[in-house]
């Protein structure tokens, strides 16, 4: 299989530019997105897992 990946390059062969299928882009846009969300709760108070199975558990989502 060939990589989906294809490279526009200068006169000296230099890449300056990528081009990709669109559901790579569109992946790489929410990895983006979801990178950014984790930026902005990086400050945000955590708890232990097992409380947050116990919790999930009691307001019966699992």
């Amino acid at each position: 299989m060939s990589d989906p990946v294809q490279y526009l390059t200068d006169e000296q062969g230099e890449r300056t530019a990528v081009l990709l299928p669109i559901a790579a882009y569109q992946k790489l846009l929410e990895d983006l997105d979801d990178l950014a969300v984790v930026a902005e709760r990086r400050e945000e108070p955590t708890i232990p897992h097992d409380q947050f199975v116990t919790e999930l558990k009691r307001d019966g989502i699992v």
